[in-house]
This record gives structure tokens, C-alpha cells and sequence, in this order.
């Protein structure tokens, strides 16, 4: 066995990397005509049943108005009962027939199973799932005090997104349905103080290729990746090592830093294109997909790039070189939405 390995690892690489410069120009060229299309055949959802988790703020909001704003019914998902009342009011105000709201916390395994079934049982079947429910904690991981707070972030961003799915997948069988997983970018590029966060995106992102694997065409999949998007988050707002939920916007300019913020209205559009659309994999803002390509082939200078902007060479997690040139060069009015700019925040 051992020289069979020995023989495979030095004929595969070179057959590999040939074969794929064989391969990758006309694949990229079929892509290419694949995408001009699609937009042809776009999936009218109107009437169509939507239910998204996480729809309380931020992206999970804003793709309920587009949805609503295409006439789709919609069943909402998060633990804030009052966020969710405003929510629908606006998505019927805009186009939505019918909006089913639900208090629930996706972390437990019952509360997803009951809010699958009573949006089955409300409108009849179910069409689209939208997984968005996320939190992010920001912190050095040897600093936590407790391993255990960081726990929210795979039990919310991965479980969260697994649970609903299992219990949607028969009803999206039937109808030919379409799941759509809200990961992150963060799923490949490793920035400090985000090492819960990026690995319970890594895990949803591996999660949904596999199963795409396993249930092929019968439910399709669309895997979003955003990078910084106009949000609570972005605002400021995440857990931090004490496992507490907190708003700190100078540690939050410290993490952004000179990258601009997408205001969620446009990711939120983008992201329902893509969906009835059928694609596959979608990345907004779409320039974002290039730092996928440095990771793969160059992994040694994206690590040791934002280990330079990012880390802190004083000790204090807020005095990172990034941040210091965000406040002398005075870019933060152009890189940073008003909404994400000001210290107002909407309450947990």
C-alpha cells in the first residue's frame, strides 16, 4: 500500500494540474454562457412559500422585503417576537400575501421542528428555506475565560442551519424546493479574533456541498457567502469574551477596518437573484470571491497580511495598524454606511 501511495503522489499532481488547464477554459467558457441564461429563466415566487430563520435585522430582514417585494408569502423566524411584528408589517405593506411570524430560537432542535410545521400547516407547503440566523463572537480565543462562550456559535450558525434543514427537506422534496445557506467569507479567510465564527461558517458551507451531493437536483441549494455587510454586526454588536452580547464599535473599526460595508438593501437583492436563479454559490459583494483565490494558492500571504493589519502589537485588541489607518486617513464616511456609523443600535 505504502508504494502505491509512493507511485500516486508523484504521477497525480502533474496529471492533476495538467488535466485542469485542460479543463478550466472551456469549463469557464460554459459558465460564462450558463450565466447569461439563467437570468431567462428566473423562478417567479410569487405566491410561493418562504420561510427564512433569522429574519429579525440585518440581511435576514432585508430578504424578507425582497421577497415581498416579488409576492412571495413568508414565514419568519427569530427569538424577537417585537422585531418580527415590524418585520411583517412592512413585508405585507410591500407586496407579501400572507407573513407568518414565530418566535423561536433555532439553537433547539424543537423549536425548529415546530416552526417548519407550522409554517407547513399555515400556507400548505414550503418553497424556499432561508437559514440566516448568525452571531459572531469576537475575541483572541486563548483569552475567553470559557471555552464554553463560545459555544452560541456553532450552535446557532451550523446547528441552527442543520436542524431546520432536516425537518424542511421533505416538504422541499415536494414542492422542488430550494434551500438557501447564508455562510460567510469568513468560511476561508482566517481573520483574527474570528475563529468560532469562521469555523461554524467552514462547517455550514461543507455541510450544504455535501448534502447537495447527496440529494442532487431534488432540492436545490444556493450557498451566500457575504463579506461585510450593512448589519447588526457591522454596527458593532456580538459576543464578546465573556460570552456576553455587547456593542463595541471601536473594536468593531478595529475588525472591519478600511474594508467597505455593503448596505444590506443591495446584498439583499443580489441574494434573491441568486436564489431563483438557481446558482450555486453566491459571494456579495462579488469582488469579495478573488480573496477565495488567494486563500487556495497563496494561503502563507493572506495569513500573514491580516495577521499584520489585524493583530495588536500592545496588547490592547483595539490598536491594530488597520485601525490607525482607518482614523488618520479619514475613510471610515466612505467605507462605513451612516446606519453602521452610528453608536444607536436596536435593542437584543
Amino acid at each position: 500500500m505504502d508504494i502505491i501511495n509512493t507511485l500516486l503522489n508523484i504521477v497525480v499532481p502533474p496529471i492533476g494540474l495538467t488535466s485542469l488547464l485542460f479543463f478550466l477554459p472551456p469549463y469557464l467558457f460554459f459558465k460564462f454562457l450558463l450565466s447569461t441564461i439563467k437570468p431567462l429563466f428566473r423562478e417567479n415566487v410569487a405566491g410561493k412559500v418562504v420561510l427564512i430563520a433569522g429574519a429579525s435585522s440585518g440581511i435576514g430582514e432585508h430578504l424578507a422585503y425582497e421577497y415581498a417585494r416579488r409576492g412571495a408569502c413568508l414565514a419568519l423566524v427569530a427569538r424577537r417576537e417585537h422585531r418580527l411584528q415590524h418585520v411583517a408589517s412592512r413585508a405585507m405593506s410591500i407586496g407579501s400575501p400572507d407573513v407568518l411570524i414565530i418566535p423561536a430560537d433555532v439553537s433547539k432542535v424543537e423549536d425548529c421542528n415546530r416552526f417548519v410545521d407550522v409554517t407547513v400547516n399555515h400556507f400548505g407547503r414550503l418553497d424556499h428555506l432561508v437559514n440566516n440566523a448568525g452571531i459572531a463572537p469576537i475575541c483572541m480565543f486563548e483569552e475567553t475565560p470559557d471555552v464554553n462562550n463560545l459555544a452560541p456559535a456553532m450552535d446557532i450558525n451550523f446547528w441552527g442551519s442543520v436542524y431546520s434543514t432536516y425537518f424542511a427537506i421533505p416538504h422541499l422534496k415536494r414542492s422542488q424546493g430550494r434551500i438557501v445557506g447564508v455562510a460567510s467569507s469568513a468560511g476561508w479567510l482566517r481573520v483574527p479574533r474570528l475563529s468560532m465564527y469562521s469555523a461554524s461558517k467552514t462547517a455550514v458551507i461543507s455541510f450544504y456541498e455535501t448534502l447537495r451531493v447527496e440529494i442532487g437536483d431534488e432540492v436545490g441549494i444556493t450557498i451566500v457567502t457575504p463579506g461585510l455587510i450593512e448589519s447588526e454586526m457591522t454596527q458593532g454588536k456580538f459576543l464578546n469574551k465573556e460570552g456576553r452580547l455587547v456593542l463595541d464599535q471601536e473594536l468593531r473599526d478595529a475588525e472591519v477596518s478600511l474594508m467597505p460595508v455593503l448596505p444590506v438593501k443591495e446584498a439583499a437583492e443580489a441574494i434573491v437573484d441568486g436564489a431563483c436563479q438557481g446558482e450555486n454559490y453566491l459571494t456579495v459583494p462579488a469582488w469579495v470571491k478573488q480573496s477565495f483565490y488567494w486563500k487556495v494558492f497563496s494561503p502563507e500571504i493572506l495569513e500573514w497580511g491580516n495577521r499584520i493589519l489585524l493583530m495588536s502589537r500592545s496588547g490592547d485588541e483595539r490598536d491594530t495598524l488597520s485601525k490607525k489607518i482607518l482614523d488618520i486617513s479619514g475613510l471610515k464616511d466612505l467605507v462605513y454606511p451612516d446606519t453602521i456609523r452610528s453608536p444607536w443600535i436596536r435593542e437584543h
